[in-house]
């Protein structure tokens, strides 16, 4: 099976991909690839730094991601541009290696954290021919907005600029509205060990019956 896993920011999918892909599965991560093609010297770090200017390239010649997240977050018309230059890299990269996979017989574990919001802007007025993949499952986290909040707070991560982040996202009505299954992660990691407990044999029992 292809599964994707998604959520907003601090809600723990990565968390949850990861303990997934240790039941039996092979985790592909999307933020895992974007820093791959935005290490200096491929195109879409060329790219960028030819829209965004040398000040979005650190002094050791990598890419200042806080110095990107400082323009885009407050410049919608910016975020868009990143977006346009980064996400049909890191698709064709996620198909190339989905489809590497095809036939293993290994559950792929798709991390993709903007699944909702490609899905929401290919059936907009805005859409381009750049369709979103499809998969056998979509399963989202969620976790209470406070509990996110701190989260992101223990992590360094100003409350100001959380919620600018978060305000560009897709809300979990959205996302609960495309998932086949949910993932509450406002608990503990023992609680949360049990939720992933509870999915994957919810997985296992979608992917026998598919095959009968």
């Amino acid at each position: 099976m292809d599964i994707a896993v998604t959520g907003g920011i601090g809600t723990g999918k990565s968390t949850v991909a990861a303990m997934l892909a240790a039941k039996g599965g092979v985790h592909l991560n999307a933020d895992a690839i974007v820093h791959e093609l935005q290490q200096p010297g491929n195109d879409v770090f060329k790219a960028m730094v030819k829209h965004f200017g040398e000040g979005v390239v650190a002094a050791d010649g990598s890419l200042d991601r806080q110095a990107v997240a400082d323009i885009v977050f407050g410049d919608e018309s910016q975020l868009s541009k990143l977006n346009e230059l980064v996400h049909p890299a890191v698709r064709r990269e996620m198909h190339r290696r989905r489809e590497a996979l095809r036939g293993s017989g290994k559950t792929v574990i798709c991390e993709i954290p903007l699944l909702v919001e490609g899905r929401l802007k290919q059936n907009s007025a805005d859409t381009v021919a750049d369709p979103t993949p499809s998969f056998d499952a979509v399963v989202v986290v969620v976790a209470d907005r406070e509990i996110v909040l701190s989260r992101l707070e223990q992590r360094g991560m100003p409350r100001d600029e959380a919620l600018a982040r978060m305000s560009k996202q897709a809300s979990d009505t959205q996302r609960r509205a495309v998932a086949d299954y949910v993932i509450d992660n406002s608990g503990n990691l023992d609680q949360l060990a049990q939720a992933v407990e509870r999915c994957w044999t919810w997985l296992e029992k979608a992917a026998a019956e598919s095959r009968t």
